[in-house]
């Protein structure tokens, strides 16, 4: 089958013919009809996850899936040959940039009736990503105030969306041109990032998500009270992510070390960080794919792309530019 593969880290990814993959006895054969593009998967080609989350290479890339179940392994329950579905991938079996992949069935989901593959493929990653910040590690809830970096970008559209589905007062940065935008998935204040400091505009929230890193992640411990939490996707990674890989103490000892700073700085105003590097799960999926079906949360697809185009649309992902979501589409 064709698939986009890794052979090098910082080159760019090549399409060629790969075998079909196992089937294991709790796995499920997912025809991929669409797969949403991830700064991620640009990450890992790049290579900057290889210390920690390390591939053997080739590695077929892609994270995030839909599409129709072909065949099931001989213990799945919960799945049937011709079901729609989708998944995000579990770490170590990604690979949607292909035809076909095996999923574990307990990372699946049916997919949400009330939109397009196009648009199911475009959600698993950055919805896992907003609820487990969001609802499993800030524990949002009516009065309380989230601000939102990015507000406009994958995991930013959707966060925001289940953030005002929670009760919470939604704050984001943005550029001038997508102020309206995020106003219409449920943002409260709307801040240009190129023109206004968030620092001087906004106080006393409770959740920061920040998806930028560096001096910006350090500026948002600014705007929390007393007791908040920043939740960073894009580090430093903090020792509870290598316990979570189920790290070595050298790799707990690194990663306490590169969060150690920023760790310091959130004691020092009363607050704290942690870092979020989602996880596949199926049932959180399910719950996902109710609240979209009730119309709270709509995927925001910016861009749909031929599969042949993967290659070159991942490696100008960093330009920026698109609203929400990218997805490269078999249909």
């Amino acid at each position: 089958m064709k698939a986009f593969v890794l052979s090098q880290y910082k080159e760019p990814l090549q399409q060629i013919d790969v075998p079909e993959p196992v089937l294991g006895d709790h796995d499920v054969l997912v025809e991929v009809h669409a797969a949403g593009l991830n700064q991620l998967d640009e990450k890992i080609r790049q290579g900057e996850f290889k210390q920690i989350l390390p591939y053997k290479l080739p590695q077929v890339l892609g994270h995030d899936v839909a599409g129709v179940v072909l065949q099931v392994g001989p213990k799945v329950r919960s799945f049937t040959p011709g079901d729609e579905v989708f998944a995000r991938a579990g770490d170590h079996r990604i690979g949607t940039f292909a035809e076909r992949i095996a999923v574990a069935e307990e990372d699946l989901a049916i997919k949400p009736a009330t939109i397009s593959m196009e648009e199911a493929g475009s959600l698993p990653l950055v919805a896992l990503t907003a609820w487990q910040a969001l609802v499993e590690r800030g524990n949002v809830g009516p009065g309380q105030k989230v601000f939102i970096h990015a507000g406009a970008g994958g995991v930013g559209s959707i966060a925001i969306q289940l953030a005002k589905y929670l009760g919470a007062t939604v704050a984001t940065t943005v550029s001038a041109g997508n102020k309206d935008f995020v106003r219409e998935l449920g943002a409260d204040v709307g801040i240009d990032y190129r023109a206004e400091d968030f620092v001087e505009i906004l106080h006393d929230y409770d959740l920061v998500l920040d998806s930028l890193g560096g001096e910006n992640l350090e500026r948002s411990l600014k705007v929390l009270k007393k007791g908040g939490k920043a939740i960073g996707i894009a580090g430093p990674p903090d020792a509870d992510f290598a316990r979570q890989l189920g790290g070595n103490p050298v790799l707990l000892g690194a990663t306490t070390l590169l969060s150690s700073s920023i760790r310091r700085k959130a004691r020092r105003l009363g607050v704290s960080y942690q870092f979020l590097f989602m996880r596949a799960d199926g049932d959180q999926l399910r719950r996902i794919a109710g609240l979209i079906d009730a119309g709270e949360i709509k995927p925001v697809l910016g861009r749909v792309v031929p599969f042949d185009q993967t290659a070159d649309v991942l490696a100008a992902m960093e330009k920026g530019g698109v609203r929400g979501k990218t997805v490269v589409s078999h249909l």
